[in-house]
Formats: structure tokens, sequence, C-alpha cells
């Protein structure tokens, strides 16, 4: 269905606002859908077809009893694309509808500058549409339970990619070391550079000894496996693992669909921000007039309200507006930091006016967790009360631990990591010369649940056909999970050293 030529004609209007304002954006299509319509796309990851699964099935009907039931409602789906397509709700209000347009304008200028979106494909529309013949075909040749489960057990890995292999060539980084000019049998890399009367400050022994033996360990890491730890398990598999012509391309149509989602996991703070922002200022600036204001604020009410989860809208929104107002201010820089005059402080404004410049930047470079790492301030902090919360089962309710702004900032970044699923590298493609798999849970101070990462395991073992084994750490002991297909059993390796 067509946007109505009232909408259709605000469309445009925003559209130049929004170049005036120095987006830049794909074209955008947008379409107007009913309830069922649009919980069925939303069931799709936002796409009008995919691959046939149990789970989008099971989506679909989570979402469409939400919305019968008043628990939720999708106001708007946009998507990565060129064109990028959009999608409205026939039931929403015109001023509802409004607001949805101008911040799907925001998240088009996302996908196409944000460098995270960079190496995604722009043709996933036509790529899913492929896809989902492709998976079809392998159903009447294989049948449905067997394509079906394989699918299951690959999507159990598909958070399990690398974020940053987007940016790394092929090329094979472990390169021999330098060796030093001096004499010693130790790499040129182990040593600080220094004047020769300060070597033995810069580089003390028992320090060259720790790097020795860390650089050891990398390289019979590396004899394991050429080319060190892979972090992309399922494009690991892929190469690796004893994978039928029909499994490995299951396995690819997987891995493929979870690298085009990776940058909307990894930036999900900063993407709704950023249309928020937008779609706020489109709004208030030039379009909402007297009698839509009441229902402008209730809308908003209800996309930035606080619940007992952090909102990506209302902290990505928040951090934006103070970003501008900072640079705006000139409250940045060597000379703010070390102010502590709390009045000097409060008042501080230089007039620097490069507040929309820093925004824009920040639109341009970062993730999630470089954004909140980069520009997250104790004194935001504080004024939005994010704080580190316990349920307290006594008094039934939600209590602040503490109000330390380094450890809530750790807190929040460890959240936001790796899109928030727990890094896992392949470390041994033949452990103990039996084509066992070894894979490692890079421990980031939270554990792993016992049931999921055996389940997970379980999964792994069936793709590669041997004994697989997960090393991770639990209350501080070091874990080894065995899978051989038949059983899964654990072993206590010793203690941690952390």
């Amino acid at each position: 269905m067509t946007l109505t030529p009232e909408l259709a004609e605000y469309q445009v209007r925003v559209r130049d606002i929004a170049a005036d304002y120095g987006l830049d954006c794909f074209q955008t299509i947008f379409e107007m859908l009913d309830y069922e319509q649009l919980n069925e796309v939303a069931a799709y990851g936002g796409f009008p077809t995919r691959y046939p699964h149990w789970r989008h099935g099971m989506g679909f009907g989570q979402l469409d009893k939400g919305y019968r039931y008043g628990l939720q409602k999708i106001y708007e789906l946009v998507i990565n694309n060129d064109p990028c397509y959009a999608y409205l709700l026939s039931s929403n209000s015109e001023v509802e509808n409004k607001l949805v347009i101008a911040h799907v304008y925001g998240h088009c200028d996302f996908f196409k500058n944000n460098m995270w979106f960079a190496h995604t494909d722009r043709k996933m529309m036509d790529r899913m549409a492929n896809h989902a013949t492709r998976i079809r075909h392998l159903i009447d040749q294989h049948g449905q339970d067997r394509v079906e489960d394989l699918i299951d057990r690959a999507q159990s890995l598909e958070n399990m990619v690398d974020m940053y292999g987007q940016f790394v060539d092929d090329a094979d980084p472990w390169l021999s070391p330098v060796v030093a000019d001096d004499g010693s049998d130790l790499p040129a890399n182990l040593r600080v550079r220094s004047k020769s009367y300060m070597d033995g400050f810069m580089n003390p022994p028992e320090v060259l000894e720790a790097r020795k033996q860390k650089l050891e360990r990398e390289s019979e890491e590396a004899r394991r496996l050429p080319g060190g730890p892979q972090r992309d398990l399922l494009g690991f598999l892929l190469r690796h693992a004893p994978l039928e012509r029909w499994e490995w391309e299951v396995v690819n149509v997987v891995r493929e669909e979870a690298l085009y989602f990776l940058p909307q996991r990894l930036t999900k703070i900063m993407n709704e921000g950023w249309a928020s922002y937008w779609h706020r200022r489109i709004m208030v600036e030039h379009v909402i007039d007297d009698s839509e204001v009441v229902d402008y604020a209730d809308t908003m009410a209800g996309t930035l309200a606080e619940g007992s989860t952090l909102n990506p809208y209302k902290i990505g929104l928040e951090l934006f507006l103070d970003i501008e107002d900072r640079w705006n201010k000139g409250r940045f820089g060597l000379e703010y930091e070390r102010c502590d005059d709390l009045h000097a402080r409060e008042t501080w404004d230089t007039e620097a006016d490069l507040g929309r410049e820093q925004i824009f930047l920040c639109r341009r470079i970062h993730n999630d967790v470089t954004f909140v790492d980069e520009y997250l301030t104790e004194e935001f902090c504080h004024r939005h009360q994010l704080f580190v919360y316990r349920f307290n089962p006594r008094s039934g309710r939600r209590e602040i631990v503490t109000r330390d702004f380094q450890t809530v900032k750790d807190q929040l970044l460890r959240q936001l990591a790796n899109g928030g699923a727990p890094v896992v590298e392949a470390v041994d493609v033949n452990w103990k010369n039996r084509g066992e798999l070894y894979v490692r849970h890079r421990h980031d101070q939270q554990d792993l649940r016992q049931d999921w990462a055996e389940a997970t395991l379980e999964n792994l073992q069936v793709l590669w056909k041997r004994p697989v084994h997960l090393e991770t750490r639990m209350e501080g002991k070091t874990i080894l999970y065995t899978c051989d297909g038949e059983e899964s059993t654990s072993s206590v390796l010793g203690q941690s050293d952390d």
C-alpha cells in the first residue's frame, strides 16, 4: 500500500529538510502495511521474504499476541539497503507516521555513512530472496527436518562472527619476529626503544622474560592454528569442518546474514539515538503545529520511557545532545578537564560552536562501545541516574549498588562489547593430534551460563563431526568442557590467575 497524498508530500518535505541539515541518505521507499503484514515483515528481520524456519513463525506469533493484547506496537521498520525500504503502520496516527518518517531518514543516513556498515551488502533485499530460494531447494533435496536441524545448530553460533574481520585483509599476520641488533636472542619487538643508559629501567629482565613467554605461547598457538586464534567460528567451520556441499551452503547462508545484521547489534544505541535526535529536531523546528503537540509529546514519552533495562533510544539521544552541548560550549580538552572549580565548570562557555561537527564525526566512526567509552561522563551518569542496580528480593525493588562512575562505565561496556555476546575463539584444529577442535572463551569477568555453553558445544560438535573442547573460567577456576557426540563432560584444569 502506498502512502497517502498527505504523507507522500510530507516525505518529500522531510527529505529536503534532512538534506539541508547535511544528512546523506540512500533513496528511501516507504510502504504502508497493516499490523499483520508489519508483524510478518518484522518476524523476517525487516525483510519481505526469508528462508523458511520455525523461528520466524515463532517471532510472528509473539509479535501478533503482543499487538493484540496491547503490550507492544511496531511503529516502523527500515532496512539497510540501496534503495532503503521503510514500512509504516497504517493504524498509526498521522503525527506518529510523520515522526516515523523523520526517524527513518536518520537511520538511512546512519546506514550509509557509519563505517561499521561500510562492508554490508547494500543489495540484501535481493540476497535474502536468493537465500530463501536456495534453502527451499535444499529442503526439497534433503528433507525439511535435516535442513532445519542444521539451521538450528548454525544459528546457535551466529553471534560468533568477527566484528573486526571486515577491516582486516587476508594476509598472514603471523610474520617471523625481527631479530634484535644488540646480539641478544630476544626479538626486537619485545624491547621498548630507549637510550642505552635507560635500558635497564625501560626493559627490566623480569618484564622481558614475561614478554618472551607470551610470544612463545602465541607462537605455539600459531603452529596449532595457522593465522592464530579465529573469532569467526562460522567462517572457521566453512574453511575447516568436513561439511557436505549442502551443509556448507546452509552454514554459509546463516553466516552471510549474521554478518549483515552484526553492525546493527554493535550500534543499537548510536543508531537509535541518531535517528531520535533528527526526528526530534525536524519535528520540533519544522513540522509540528499547535494541534499536534500533545500527540507528539505522548509518542515521545512512550518511546523514551525508562524501564528496568537500558533504553537505547533514550541513552543514545541524550548522549548526542550532551556531546552537541559540550562541544558548542567548549567543554572538552585539557584545559577544561584540568579545571577543578565547580562554578567555573558549570558556567564554562567558550562559544566554540563545534557541536554539529562533532556529532557528525561520532556518527561516522564510532560503534556503541567506542561511543560510550569516549563520551560517557560522570556528570552525565548522575544526571540520568545511570548507576549499578540489583534486585533486592526482600524489598521486591531494584536498589542502587554503587554510584561509582568507573564501575558503572565498566559494566555498561561489558554489556555492549561484541554486541553482548561472549567471545569464543578456535585455537587448535588438531588437539592432541586427534583432529579434535579446541576453542577458548575469552573471559571478560562474566562467566558463561553452563547450560547454554554445553548446548552450544553440542551443536558445534555436530558441525565439526569430531570431539570438541571448550576452555573457560567459572567461579575462579579454569574449566574444560568436552563433547564427543555421545556425552558431555567437564573437568577442572586449575585455578585461574584472576
